[in-house]
């Protein structure tokens, strides 16, 4: 039975996921700092076929991390498949520049997902197969007006994870990594609808995704639409005029904490 993790599980995209992994009949475990939540999502699992395991606490923690998949390890030995989804967001002009949130944001978004990179690369080696998907966003491919932080932390984590494919190659690791649009949400939830092209229902992106993650692409990117602009034609703009884009769009951002 395939032993699968997703962290960020108490909500969104994570709870999607962890639910439509449960109905293939896996074991999954479930990461997340919210005890309640977490715990609905673990009988959700249990009820579309799967096996849940609840692990709360948070992925800025490396003292959680090795708990949680020292947890994993006595219950199931390893795991094949992590979805490492967790992640935050929050609006800041540089303006009103704070390095604590640029802070706050890296350390859930990279940091978190290195803390699990270091606690399963090792098991994966030894035992030359596994998936490790880590869920950036289309926002990484360039620096979104009031989301510098975020735009940020997610261009850092699509390097890392480029990085990391290439020196698993040969080894039956994979590293994929997912850069979504927009997916229905708590974190998509607090943003302005008009800002918010081509909004995908949570369940259609779960699929997307972890289509991608199943077939080990390189770069899952959806929806089409939004991510063919945001990954080839955006990059390509000259910065002149890119600016001048990007400040007209500028004050129809939300200024709203996310979490998922």
């Amino acid at each position: 039975m395939t032993r699968a993790l997703v962290t960020g599980a108490t909500s969104g995209l994570g709870r999607e996921a962890a639910v439509q992994l449960g109905r293939r009949g896996w074991r999954v475990a479930v990461s997340g700092r919210r005890k309640e939540h977490l715990e609905e999502t673990a009988r959700l699992v249990k009820a579309a076929g799967g096996e849940p395991l609840v692990l709360c606490g948070s992925v800025t923690d490396p003292a959680d991390v090795k708990a949680h998949y020292a947890a994993i390890k006595a219950a199931w030995g390893g795991l094949d498949y992590a979805v490492l989804n967790a992640g935050v967001g929050d609006m800041m002009s540089a303006k009103e520049f704070k390095a604590e949130s640029v802070q706050w944001t890296f350390d859930a978004n990279v940091f978190g997902v290195c803390h699990w990179m270091e606690a399963v690369i090792p098991d994966m080696l030894a035992q030359k197969s596994g998936i490790i998907a880590g869920v950036s966003s289309l926002a990484g491919f360039r620096g979104l007006p009031k989301s510098g932080p975020y735009s940020a932390s997610k261009a850092a984590l699509i390097t890392l994870l480029e990085s990391a494919r290439v020196d698993m190659i040969g080894t039956g690791v994979s590293i994929v990594t997912v850069c979504p649009g927009f997916v229905r949400s708590e974190m998509t939830d607090r943003n302005d609808p008009g800002t918010m092209p081509f909004l995908m229902e949570t369940p259609d992106g779960v699929a997307a995704m972890l289509a991608g993650i199943d077939a080990k692409r390189r770069v899952v990117h959806f929806p089409w639409q939004l991510s063919y602009a945001s990954k080839y034609i955006l990059p390509a703009i000259p910065d002149f005029l890119y600016d001048w884009i990007a400040h007209q769009f500028a004050p129809m951002r939300v200024k709203k904490p996310t979490v998922r």
